[in-house]
């Protein structure tokens, strides 16, 4: 008899060792969007980069979210669109599942900010916490900032709803519980360093990793389109809050994860998102980590 032919895809899980800290990447799915969020760049520029790197066009965006397990627990780096964004994102309960992770396994939730592809899975649409046994943690001036009622006033209408609006109801019932912590910097889970990465919102946050010789960066959103922000760091998107800042910041990830030599992840590069950055010819060339069955 022929083998049945596959249906769909296989679970998005990988694990990747950090000394003695093991990172798991958990795809949450892609979300396809306008070209018209990329900003600094003509539209034909980049979309020309995209057809030269063999991408979709429009943009093709991979949404990640990790898992770190470290000191006996257990932490979910962001938890992606939830459900109410497109049907392509949204996988992360799926593939927690086909990893053999619970939603009551996670001890501790890490934001690196709160827009949507990051943090709607926190809660449900009745207003439970889909991780009822987590702390919510993040930069103080993140939860300031969609908390901020004067911010909100001066956004546009699909802003109030989305980022706004959609964090306070996401956040909401952690805060009920008491489930809320700040930071300002500083280690804020068994081998994990928090790292203020600004511009794109005004706490977005990396994660640095460390475990005996080894390190992993996890940097959230420093960018959103690999293949034009890499070459082209002064490539920004329609939603960072603000563009300068985020562009500073990009420059000064990217110098520092090169002359480092650092590993570092990203919440939208092609799965399983683990990469290393190469100076050369005054910039830098992303160097995806070649895949590996060893733990």
């Amino acid at each position: 008899m022929a083998a049945a032919v596959p249906a769909r895809q296989v679970p998005g899980v990988y694990h990747r060792k950090v000394g003695d800290i093991v990172v798991t990447a958990i795809s949450d799915g892609f979300l396809d969007g306008s070209m018209a969020v990329i900003q600094n760049i003509a539209a034909e520029d980049a979309a020309q980069t995209l057809r030269d790197a063999a991408r979709p066009v429009p943009r093709r965006t991979a949404v990640n979210c990790f898992l770190i397990h470290a000191g006996g627990k257990l932490a979910l780096v962001d938890n992606g669109c939830g459900s109410a964004m497109a049907a392509t994102g949204g996988k992360l309960f799926e593939n927690l599942s086909a990893a053999g992770i619970r939603t009551t396994d996670i001890d501790v939730v890490l934001q690196t900010h709160c827009h949507p592809d990051h943090s709607n899975g926190l809660s449900d649409a009745a207003g439970h916490r889909r991780f009822p046994n987590a702390e919510l943690v993040m930069h103080a001036a993140e939860l300031a900032f969609w908390h901020d009622d004067a911010a909100m006033a001066k956004a546009d209408e699909t802003s109030r709803a989305r980022n706004f609006q959609a964090t306070r109801d996401q956040v909401a019932p952690y805060r009920k519980a008491g489930a809320v912590r700040t930071f300002e910097s500083g280690e804020v889970f068994p081998g994990v360093t928090a790292m203020p990465f600004p511009g794109h919102t005004p706490g977005h946050t990396g994660y640095l990793i460390a475990s005996g010789d080894q390190s992993l960066l996890i940097w959230g959103d420093i960018i959103h389109v690999p293949e034009i922000q890499i070459p082209r760091p002064e490539v920004c998107m329609a939603f960072d809050i603000d563009p300068k800042q985020a562009e500073a910041t990009r420059r000064r990830v990217f110098d520092m994860v090169a002359t480092d030599k650092l590993v570092w992840a990203g919440m939208h590069m092609h799965f399983p998102a683990f990469a290393r950055l190469l100076k050369k010819d005054g910039g830098v060339v992303a160097l995806p980590d070649a895949w590996s069955g060893a733990m």
